[in-house]
């Protein structure tokens, strides 16, 4: 699967009837052709750069509930969200795994509000997940669980569980998984033009983007699943822009530097939002901004001057002792976010749940979190069945991920093997197989395994060396200047199964180079604002206290309305 020629025997098989085109190879077009390949439909997805190359390899990491919804009365999502994160962790531990987190409680006239707020939602979360694991924190103790957090200002903080993920990871196993059961994916190519009769949609005109070729396909339905990029698609026919792209970047630390035993969030000190600082495969990451993309989305976020010192501003108003500067920041990343555009003034009041839109036969679904990724695909197929009449009856209590039957043999610690059933899936007890002497060893200062560059050049659709550093192996995000100093070994093992001679070699690399200084790593530090200079002379918060009051009313008159409602319901059941 994906082996040697493999795009160049999907393009010879194109030209056939499809019953679903979809246009996006990200996590909510993933999990569209995984659902639609279980119900026995001929599905087709292309991508026009690599599997997850935009939003769905540079989120956050997190498998969350989405506890600040709350506050925006989206009850609906955070049930939705919980019990898909629920449901991740179930099936595939090792990918999806729980992430304990510290809410910090600050001081201040709204303290006593804001606590019984984060309580009622908290509440919520566990109770829709069946557990009860959260609990309040004096701020003596919270030193004891972080102890080089600034708990100066903190009345006290909760403690509660998420999950986390590597999202790249995540897209490309339920991919394999939609292959291996009969879907067809293929990168690289783009759908450059929609195919209409009398109006309708009924096909697309693809264009292979590392040759040029170009071929038409026809399908009972086309999917617009290109997130961020959904306006492109829709403008072709007809339809004005609905989206509002919004930027999140993040700063990556050494674990070393900025140790961490579990996640922290907390205001910001500047504008009231979110933010947080959690451990992540061997790093720290702080995240995230949430601002407007004003960059054509031809071009790869990157982020800014002013998005570095306002996470920086974060770090050191909560961990002035560690004495963090640009020094020491790792790598970076920013992600472009598919939000429907409702003009609000703060881009983070904007709405995160999806839609699905009809129009002129061409179906889009955008918006939404990682976590609902497969609720995501299952509306986009109930759309779908107006086109497709004699579609299955969907089941959905089937698990997004396959479950993985086998161990992996002992001679690796048990977490390792975790993690790469986790990350691998079925194809775990392969990878391990094609290992050569050595690549059983953890790469220095990662948990990456040798051989996960072996059978990601052998196996997993590498066009580009930064498919494979960037998205496979995720090397760009976890080693200095992304893994140079580890060059001659991943030549060493990659560039044979790949097939490359030297001179293509020396290209990719080059090129893997230069994007990775241009996209993962800081802007010139003389460029960055001084965030010192920030935190003492604080801006306007983003969200005025008036505003933010409301929100609390209205939120809090939500929650307690639904908390009600829980506890009658399970009261009921054990009851019943």
């Amino acid at each position: 699967m994906w082996t040697k020629n493999w795009r160049e025997e999907i393009w010879q098989n194109l030209d056939q009837p499809w019953d679903i085109v979809v246009v996006g190879g990200g996590i909510t077009g993933a999990g569209i052709l995984r659902e639609a390949t279980r119900l026995g439909l001929k599905t087709l997805l292309v991508e026009q750069r690599d599997f997850a190359f935009g939003t769905s390899s540079r989120s956050s990491k997190l498998v969350h509930g989405g506890l600040r919804y709350l506050k925006q009365g989206k009850i609906g999502l955070t049930q939705a969200s919980v019990q898909e994160r629920q449901k991740l962790q179930e099936s595939a531990p090792g990918l999806v795994d729980p992430l304990g987190f510290l809410l910090a409680n600050e001081k201040g006239s709204g303290q006593r509000r804001e606590k019984w707020l984060i309580q009622a939602g908290l509440s919520f979360y566990d109770l829709v997940a069946l557990q009860w694991s959260h609990r309040y924190y004096s701020p003596q103790d919270v030193w004891m669980l972080a102890p080089r957090l600034n708990v100066q200002d903190l009345a006290g903080a909760f403690h509660y569980f998420d999950a986390q993920t590597d999202d790249a990871r995540l897209v490309l196993r339920v991919l394999r998984e939609a292959v291996a059961a009969g879907g067809t994916a293929v990168n690289y190519v783009a759908a450059i033009d929609l195919i209409r009769e009398e109006g309708q949609v009924v096909g697309v005109m693809l264009q292979d983007r590392e040759t040029g070729r170009e071929t038409a396909v026809r399908s009972k339905i086309v999917i617009n699943a290109t997130g961020a990029w959904a306006d492109d698609l829709r403008e072709k026919v007809g339809q004005e822009p609905r989206l509002r792209p919004l930027r999140g970047s993040h700063l990556i630390f050494p674990q070393w530097r900025f140790p961490l035993a579990q996640a922290v969030s907390f205001n910001h000190p500047l504008d009231g939002r979110f933010v947080f600082i959690f451990p992540w495969d061997g790093v720290t990451l702080v995240g995230t901004t949430d601002v407007d993309h004003s960059e054509g989305l031809d071009h790869e976020p990157h982020i800014t001057p002013g998005e570095v010192a306002y996470l920086m501003a974060a770090v050191d108003s909560r961990y002035p002792s560690l004495a963090l500067t640009l020094n020491d920041v790792l790598a970076t990343f920013a992600g472009v976010r598919p939000v429907i555009n409702t003009g609000k003034a703060d881009p983070s009041d904007e709405s995160r749940d999806h839609v699905v839109w009809t129009e002129n036969g061409l179906l889009t679904v955008t918006g939404g979190k990682l976590t609902t990724f497969r609720l995501i695909a299952l509306d986009a197929l109930k759309a779908a069945r107006a086109a497709l009449p004699d579609m299955p009856k969907i089941d959905e209590d089937e698990p997004a991920l396959n479950e993985v039957t086998e161990d992996l043999p002992a001679i690796l610690p048990e977490a390792i093997r975790r993690r790469l059933i986790g990350r691998y899936g079925q194809e775990a007890s392969e990878l391990m197989a094609a290992a050569q002497t050595g690549e059983l060893d953890i790469i220095p200062n990662t948990n990456v395994l040798w051989a996960e560059l072996r059978w990601a050049a052998r196996s997993e659709g590498v066009v580009h060396l930064d498919d494979l550093l960037l998205r496979r192996v995720r090397l760009g995000l976890l080693l200095p200047q992304g893994g140079a100093a580890l060059a001659d070994r991943i030549q060493a093992i990659c560039q044979p199964e790949l097939g490359w001679e030297d001179g293509r070699w020396a290209k990719e690399w080059d090129a893997y180079q230069q994007r990775w200084q241009a996209k993962y790593s800081l802007p010139p530090q003389e460029t960055i604002p001084d965030w010192h200079t920030m935190l003492q002379k604080p801006e306007t918060p983003i969200i005025s206290k008036e505003t933010a009051q409301n929100q609390t009313a209205v939120a809090g008159l939500l929650l307690g309305t639904a908390f009600t409602l829980i506890l009658l319901y399970f009261g009921l059941r054990k009851r019943n």
